[in-house]
């Protein structure tokens, strides 16, 4: 069963960065995963939920390179930092840019409804909690903090995905949301 599943998620995944989630017939994914229509429904209820399942996969693997990222700063606060604006830079990539960015919301709704965004947010949540008590950043409320850093960087990536010269917006959005972050510095010098 985890071998057919793994199969569909790798079909559509190469499907919807190719032609988009409208585009994508079911019968050309079970048909390139060598499966049937059953397979699909039995696994994801239908192309919504394979499409869902698409999302979690590729949104788990930004949030794991954007820690990546972030561990190479010297301190929480530049992790912090590298870590949302390695977000927002991933809106360049076409496969998350096409399958996260515009379908992904188009087909499944809010983003910041998702699970894999809950999961991003606890992250932010602890980081901040910490940051807070090292007295790096603002007394403020650590959940509050996390929600609108998270709801930034996420628009931010959604900004640039829906522009027409998403290298161009790149830049400036990534200098607004530091802007924006720095304002919860204890002491922004």
């Amino acid at each position: 069963m985890e071998k057919n599943r793994a199969a569909l998620i790798a079909a559509a995944r190469k499907a919807f960065a190719e032609k988009g989630y409208a585009a994508a017939s079911m019968d050309d994914l079970t048909a390139a995963a060598g499966l049937t229509r059953g397979a699909l429904y039995h696994n994801f209820g239908d192309k919504r939920g394979l499409l869902a399942a698409v999302v979690s996969q590729i949104d788990t693997e930004m949030a794991t390179r954007a820690k990546d990222i972030g561990a190479r700063e010297a301190t929480g606060w530049n992790a912090l930092l590298a870590e949302a604006e390695a977000y927002i830079e991933m809106a360049l990539n076409p496969e998350v840019r096409r399958i996260v960015l515009l379908d992904g919301p188009a087909v499944l709704g809010d983003p910041s409804q998702w699970p894999s965004q809950d999961t991003c947010l606890q992250v932010t949540l602890t980081a901040v909690e910490q940051l807070i008590a090292e007295g790096v950043m603002k007394p403020v409320d650590p959940e509050a903090a996390a929600r609108l850093l998270s709801g930034a960087a996420l628009n931010a990536a959604l900004w640039i995905a829906a522009s027409e010269d998403p290298p161009a917006v790149l830049p400036r959005a990534v200098d607004t949301f530091r802007h924006l972050a720095t304002g919860l510095l204890a002491d922004p010098t």
